[in-house]
């Protein structure tokens, strides 16, 4: 039985879904003021994961990605560089799925973005000022938390703290995991930037990044989903504040689970433009390492587990699936056109993949598990149709891993 950490609830669950084995999921994606890095990467390559392994289990996915193309840090780089919003949103967006393929990942069924659902925040919104949970102020319109039951519930928030005196929000984003304690924005008015503006029942503005989630959900999605996946620090603020929206405008949950992945670090220490260790993909790759490399050390760790990259920590991953994969060379040379047989070794090999797949997607563990068990088989004594069989069974394997063949 698969088996998932839901963050709601933070215990195992086993994973199930409201229709009959049909999975629907939603994600955080880029926000694509600036160009993705290997720490966005791993959030994306865990969530890649889980939709193949879904599959791999017999569950059809339908899986939705938010793209973050309008909010304050993309109007500033626009103007910082004299472009336009949409010249500098739409070259990120095609390099982020660039790499998405390029990492072997598979494209998400949708990839709404937010400027494409102002109507949906629009309507959101509207539907918030009429229930009184929303209300305009100095020409922005704030969401207070006071006013829905067990606001901050996925994080565990402990309202008794909430100050009694009126505080209001009005950035996109702020620095740092913290709790803003106020109301958060919901619409901007015009005032930051003519080309970030549209003309709409609320007046001239924009939708704020906490509807923007929201929006898109509601663009493609009906009824409770399946997952909801994001980074950790997702966890403080967004996550709790898209639930909170949705919730509150619709008579169902937003989501069954809530799956959280934790940083990666480099050389101990967050990826920031101001200690120059950000790392991107082709900077990897110009070091020597192929893709299926860098996607391999990506997911080489328990996905709500830090991970911390370094030159060593690189170098070793690599040479580990380079082992595993000259195993799987040799094994595959005795094949030929014999007809697999489902033997002892490819059952072994299975149950030690899905045993701890199912455990809250433990990668590393399977793949460790799967690699003992290649180690032990004896070549010579292998006949063509059980090594068939074992070439079968990872080749289903790759399927989830994509990086064996």
């Amino acid at each position: 039985m698969f088996r998932l950490f839901n963050t709601f609830g933070r215990k195992l669950e086993p994973f199930k879904t409201a229709a009959n084995r049909h999975a629907a999921i939603f994600t955080c994606g880029p926000s694509v003021y600036q160009r993705a890095h290997i720490g966005n990467f791993r959030t994306f390559l865990f969530e890649d994961i889980l939709v193949r392994y879904l599959e791999y289990s017999g569950f059809t996915v339908e899986r939705g990605m938010a793209v973050t193309d309008i909010e304050d840090k993309a109007i500033r780089e626009a103007e910082k560089r004299e472009t336009t919003v949409k010249s500098l949103t739409d070259r990120n967006i095609a390099q982020f799925i660039r790499e998405l393929k390029l990492l072997h990942m598979k494209v998400p069924h949708y990839m709404p973005r937010a400027s494409d659902c102002v109507a949906e925040s629009v309507g959101i919104i509207k539907k918030l000022i009429g229930k009184k949970i929303a209300y305009s102020h100095g020409g922005n319109i704030y969401f207070d938390p006071l006013k829905v039951r067990e606001f901050g519930k996925l994080f565990g928030l402990n309202m008794s703290k909430w100050p009694k005196k009126k505080r209001r929000f009005h950035k996109d984003t702020y620095p740092g995991i913290q709790w803003n304690f106020g109301d958060f924005i919901l619409w901007h008015g015009c005032e930051i930037s003519e080309k970030a503006c549209w003309d709409t029942d609320l007046g001239e503005g924009r939708p704020s990044w906490n509807v923007q989630d929201p929006s898109m959900v509601l663009r493609h999605f009906r009824g409770t989903l399946s997952a909801f996946c994001g980074g950790i620090d997702n966890l403080y603020r967004h996550h709790d504040y898209s639930l909170a929206i949705l919730e509150a405008i619709n008579p169902y949950p937003m989501s069954r689970f809530w799956l959280h992945g934790a940083h990666l670090f480099v050389d101990g220490q967050k990826m920031s433009k101001s200690k120059g260790n950000i790392l991107y993909t082709d900077m990897l790759i110009n070091k020597g390492y192929s893709a299926q490399e860098i996607r391999f050390f990506l997911m080489y760790s328990h996905y709500r587990k830090r991970l911390n990259y370094s030159d060593k920590a690189m170098k070793a991953a690599a040479e580990r699936l380079r082992d595993f994969r000259n195993r799987v060379k040799m094994i595959g040379k005795k094949v030929g056109s014999a007809k697999p047989e489902e033997s002892l070794l490819s059952n072994t090999l299975k149950t030690a993949f899905v045993a701890n797949m199912d455990n809250d997607m433990s990668v590393k563990s399977a793949f460790d598990a799967m690699q003992n068990v290649l180690k032990k088989i004896d070549l010579s004594s292998l006949t063509v149709s059980q090594a068939a069989g074992i070439i079968r069974t990872l080749r289903k394997v790759d399927e989830v891993l994509q990086v064996i063949f």
